[in-house]
């Protein structure tokens, strides 16, 4: 099953119960503490962001250890955190703030930006039990014609270097999950954006949302089981 992490804050903050049992992410950057607590008591699981993103488009003070020590309290299974990491930075600034993780691996996971070497990316995918993916530089927008030539690329490579995949992440990538490539999930603020304008619950966006399963990893099921009517 593909994960949907779908995006906060979330106002009114009463809706956020109207997503209870969803998988969230919560960044740091855009953290509320009222609907932390909400979250880490309600949703089936959290990915905190470091808020890496909101940095890029609205600028402000890196805060690494900041960040360390806001998820340490509430980082553990089925919890976890993306790594600090830098837009459009090159693979030894990447490596320096991988080096910063203080916690155990399987709680974290570091970001491969989609312009650096892919050999990085299976460097990673060889150390880390999960991967973020970012978009940056050319491969910025997110499904356009070039981005998607690159995801192909990435797909390719990773299945050649391992049969079963391991967890890649896809960051605001939540609209692509489905279509091929290799994300076994994916973040997205669609539902918390959009809900008022589609005048639905955010449940009723999140359920169609979380539908969507990976087709790369979907139609291997009914081989498994020769069972013709699995998706029935």
């Amino acid at each position: 099953m593909t994960i949907h992490y779908h995006g906060l804050p979330l106002t009114p903050e009463v809706m956020l119960y109207d997503l209870a049992g969803r998988h969230v992410c919560i960044s740091y950057a855009t953290k509320r503490a009222a609907q932390v607590a909400i979250a880490l008591r309600i949703m089936q699981s959290c990915m905190f962001d470091n808020g890496q993103y909101t940095l890029y488009q609205q600028g402000g003070k890196e805060d690494v250890y900041g960040f360390y020590d806001w998820i340490d309290p509430m980082l553990g299974h089925p919890h976890w955190a993306v790594v600090p990491d830098r837009i459009n930075g090159d693979v030894d600034q990447q490596r320096a703030l991988v080096k910063t993780w203080p916690f155990p691996r399987e709680l974290g996971a570091p970001v491969w930006h989609l312009h650096l070497p892919i050999d990085y990316l299976l460097e990673l995918i060889d150390e880390w039990p999960r991967v973020c993916l970012g978009s940056s530089k050319q491969y910025w927008q997110v499904g356009a014609p070039i981005w998607r030539r690159r995801m192909d690329e990435v797909t390719e490579a990773v299945y050649k270097r391992r049969r079963q995949a391991p967890w890649i992440h896809g960051l605001r990538m939540m609209a692509q999950l489905g279509k091929g490539w290799c994300l076994a999930s994916g973040d997205s603020v669609n539902t918390a954006r959009n809900y008022k304008d589609r005048e639905e619950m955010p449940h009723v966006m999140a359920e169609r949302i979380d539908r969507v399963n990976n087709q790369t990893v979907a139609p291997m099921l009914s081989v498994l089981t020769n069972d013709k009517d699995v998706f029935a």
